[in-house]
Order: structure tokens, then sequence, then C-alpha cells
């Protein structure tokens, strides 16, 4: 496993790692809602760390397989709840975790967005669960237009000074909030952020308009959620999904299957020319981007079946060629026009 530093920063990551936005389903039903088998996840996060990976991602509002968390109130928490049940077994210095906070954790009026009162309640309810005293880094979920940046920039700060995160960062943010945070940051002589997570894959490149050209300017770290873009590009929806794919609880899925099929079919028929599956093309893809762009990209890898990691590590031995690179580019360009919404 190779290590990467974090943006900026001196934090070194494996160059992959384990998000948990979507867990091991257990098939069993308690109030419409499938509790996550944590066993199976358990090995999972075994065999990552015996890969080497040792960076895992999580959010305050995950459940492990609600797709929209901020629809059910009462299944926040569950992922950091998973995560903590695992990691208090493991040398806590070699791991690095991630959470983050902005979505609503219950119905109060302040219960949600990046204000000081919940960001601070947010960081603490975070490490109860994750039955640890700090995390590695703490990043806002999404911008919330209704806190002025400086109020959120100080409590984030302040963060990492009580010591309770290492490292602060963003995830979906606006655009332009990004060069004013770090002047304020420099203004204020504020604790800065150092990553920023977002949507990016071969099929969602929007990113490439703006935010990218911010962290090349600053020098952010970006974790790629959605790598794979929701199974897209593993070609599970190329043949018969069965029950409890991801396409049965997700209904706006299957709009960008229809929209990308004919793309998904091409670089289909490129990895296979390659000897390579689609998911390690698309994993590949990112990490090549990353020294194209001179940017440090870690893909996060949302694994459901421990059959699936071994695939996805392998992507790691996979070097796409420039003009590989531009044949991709060729046939997946137009997804980085914006129409691509998630």
């Amino acid at each position: 496993m190779k290590y990467v530093n974090v943006g900026k920063s001196g934090l070194k990551v494996s160059t992959v790692a384990i998000g948990t936005w979507h867990l091991p389903g257990s098939g069993q039903f308690v109030n419409k809602v499938e509790s996550v088998n944590e066993e199976e996840f358990k090995k999972i996060f075994k065999k990552a760390y015996d890969f080497g990976i040792n960076f895992y991602d999580t959010a305050d509002i995950y459940h492990g397989r609600v797709e929209n968390n901020e629809d059910c109130i009462e299944c926040t928490g569950n992922s950091e709840r998973v995560l903590g049940n695992i990691i208090k077994d493991y040398d806590r210095e070699s791991l690095v975790i991630s959470t983050k906070v902005a979505g609503p954790m219950n119905y109060y009026v302040n219960s949600s967005g990046l204000s000081r009162k919940h960001i601070m309640h947010g960081i603490k309810s975070s490490l109860e669960r994750l039955k640890t005293d700090y995390v590695d880094l703490y990043q806002f979920h999404w911008s919330d237009n209704d806190t002025p940046l400086i109020e959120t920039l100080k409590a984030m700060s302040h963060i990492v000074d009580l010591d309770l995160s290492r490292y602060i960062g963003m995830s979906n943010v606006n655009a332009g909030d990004i060069p004013e945070f770090m002047n304020l940051s420099e203004k204020w002589n504020l604790n800065n952020f150092i990553t920023m997570q977002e949507a990016y894959n071969v099929l969602d490149r929007k990113i490439e308009n703006d935010k990218i050209l911010y962290a090349q300017r600053y020098n952010l770290g970006l974790l790629a959620y959605i790598p794979l873009d929701q199974g897209i590009l593993a070609g599970k929806y190329l043949k018969n999904y069965g029950k409890g794919s991801r396409i049965t609880y997700y209904s706006g899925l299957q709009n960008e299957i229809d929209r990308t099929l004919n793309t998904v079919k091409k670089l289909k028929e490129f990895a296979d020319e390659n000897d390579i599956t689609l998911s390690q093309l698309a994993i590949a893809w990112l990490l090549k981007r990353s020294e194209e762009l001179h940017i440090k990209i870690i893909p996060l890898l949302g694994i459901t079946n421990i059959k699936y990691l071994d695939d996805n590590i392998n992507a790691l031995s996979v070097n796409l060629k420039s003009e590989d690179m531009k044949y991709i580019n060729e046939i997946s360009g137009s997804y980085a026009n914006g129409n691509m919404g998630h």
C-alpha cells in the first residue's frame, strides 16, 4: 500500500479509503429499514486494514443502509456506532478516522447546519458514538447559507484547538465559499481546511469546472466519493440486478443508468481489452487524474461485499497511459459540463 499526504498537511493516508455511507445489509428489516450486517463489515474492515488501508470515512447522519439519511432522523448515527464498535479493538494511532457535521440529527431547530452551537454539539456526539477521544479529520457535510462563514470557520478551528480533531475539511461546499474560507483563515490566523470531499468519477466530472481549480490553488486534498457512481461504474446495471440492489430503493438512479449506458458500455469494452474490471478502470482513472491535476485524490470505496474489496484493491496496480486517459476523456468529457446532477 502506498501512502500520500492529505493536501498540504503532514497527515499520511492510504491511496484509497473506505467509506461508510453504504454498509453490508443483513436482510433483516425493522420499521422498513434494513439493518446493517455488522459482522460482515467487521470482516471487510479487517481485510482492508490488513491490506494497509488506514483511512475510514463516516458522517453523523449515515445509517449504512438508508439512502437519504435526512429522511430518517432515528437512523442517524448508526454508521458511526458500527465503526466505533470496530475501531475500539485496534491501535487508534494506526487509524485515520474522518466524520462530518451539518445534517439534521434531531427535530430541533438547531439540530442541523453549521452554527457554532450545532458544530460543538456535533463533534462531542460523534466522538461518543465512535468511542474515541478524537477524530483525525472533521469536515462539514455541506454548505449552510444561513450561517456566516466566519462563525463556521471559527467553530471548526476551535475543535482543532481543543484537540477533538487533528484537522478540518469541507464537503459539498459552495465553490465560491472556498476562497472566502481560505482568506478568512489567513486573516484571523485560524486553522485551515485541508480537504474537500466531493462527488467525482468518470461519469460525474462537474467539479472540474470550478472546485478542482481551488483544490489546486490551495493544495486541498480531494476525497472523491461515489468513485463507482453508485455501482454504475462497477457494471452491475449492465446486467439484471437483484433484490437488495441500490436501484430498488433509490429512484433517481434509473435515470442516471439510462443516461450513461452507452458510455459505460464503451468503458466496459475498453476494460475488457485491457484485462481489467470496469471498477478497476474507474478507480485507476481517479488515481491517474491525481497525477494529471497535481492534487491528491483519494477515492472513498463503499464496500458492501468483501469480494469487491480484492477487485478494488487490484486497481492500485493498474497503470493507465496518457493515450488511455485521452480515450477515456473522449468518451466521458461531456460529463464535465454540469448535466450530471446527484
